[in-house]
């Protein structure tokens, strides 16, 4: 698991706005101001996934309630195993924002794995945790597709 340590309030940078950010001139690309940001974005992402578990394993392991009606106790079953998919899904999710952070720290993050290019400031806000530019994701699914073809 990775372990960030967090910079004191006052000595915090100050962090851009979505709107600055998109407004950036392409040669400020993953400088430090954007790093930050992004950095404390998929902080934030991934405490909420952390404490969503814990809540997750509080609730399953705390309900000890038995219910007599075998609807009642269907409903439940089925409420936990949508509740395990979805925080099975999110653990899914907490690897790559690992690595996410982890390419911050060695500076990879930002740019395709593939073609080395920038993702661009657009695809990592609506996918913070991308690791290919549209044109490598839109390749890699055609070839997914001719392959089960």
């Amino acid at each position: 698991m990775l372990v960030l340590s967090s910079v004191p309030p006052e000595e915090a940078p100050v962090m851009l706005t979505k709107e600055q950010l998109l407004a950036s001139p392409p040669e400020d690309y993953m400088n430090d101001e954007q790093l930050a940001y992004f950095r404390q974005l998929l902080e934030k992402e991934r405490k909420e996934i952390l404490e969503g578990l814990e809540s997750t394993t509080r609730h399953l392991r705390d309900d000890n309630s038995r219910e007599p009606d075998e609807h009642d106790r269907a409903t439940l079953e089925e409420e936990y195993q949508l509740e395990l998919r979805i925080r099975e899904r999110e653990t899914r999710l907490l690897r790559k924002i690992d690595q996410a952070l982890r390419r911050i720290e060695t500076g990879e993050y930002g740019y395709c794995e593939v073609t080395g290019e920038p993702i661009g400031i657009p695809r990592l806000l609506a996918r913070p945790t991308a690791t290919l530019s549209i044109e490598a994701k839109e390749r890699a699914e055609v070839e997914e597709r001719t392959r089960r073809s």
